[in-house]
């Protein structure tokens, strides 16, 4: 691969890692602790993910247990998830709390389907505007130091790789909307 592309490849990687962090934390009716990812609780002053400061397992398909490992920490990880957009009312019995997660309806999946669809047209348009930055890195050159033909040659590869990841993007979301929709 040309030097001059790599910077937009891994410009392009970052957005498709983005996209997969995004999709994981869509919960699918079955228990999944990458839902908690983005939580923080409050610990000892600074904004922690509460993976750093509890043991989380995943006991039954449709349930998350999350033991904390200071039990101080139980009201904070209670109140993280009660204000999250989990979605999901947290038990506490004093040592450990549960998430059950409901069976999803049909309407709700429907839902899910769609957010994951916006989702992939956003990492889509991400990728765009990237190869969009490209071209016109490639045709500032053209008027420097390369020939049409070199310029041209690049924003062939760029399109190719574009086209690449835009596939990767479809397959992305095409699994996790089947997932969604399994009942």
């Amino acid at each position: 691969m040309d030097e001059r592309l790599k910077a937009y490849d891994e410009k392009m990687t970052k957005t498709m890692d983005n996209l997969f962090s995004e999709l994981d934390a869509i919960r699918a009716g079955r228990a999944n602790p990458h839902v908690l990812d983005h939580l923080r609780v409050d610990y000892y002053g600074s904004p922690t993910p509460i993976q750093q400061v509890a043991n989380v397992s995943v006991p039954e398909p449709r349930m998350i247990q999350i033991a904390p490992w200071d039990a101080s920490l139980l009201k904070d990880i209670e109140k993280a998830i009660l204000t999250s957009d989990v979605g999901i009312n947290p038990t506490n019995d004093g040592k450990v709390i549960r998430l059950v997660f409901p069976e999803l309806t049909e309407e709700r999946r429907k839902d899910l389907v769609k957010d994951v669809k916006k989702k992939g047209e956003e990492a889509k348009v991400a990728i765009r505007n990237i190869r969009r930055d490209a071209n016109d890195a490639f045709k500032k050159l053209e008027k420097e130091d390369i020939s049409e033909d070199e310029v041209k040659e690049l924003t062939e590869d760029a399109q190719k790789m574009t086209d690449d990841y835009i596939k990767k993007v479809d397959d992305a979301v095409k699994a996790k909307a089947d997932e969604v929709m399994t009942v």
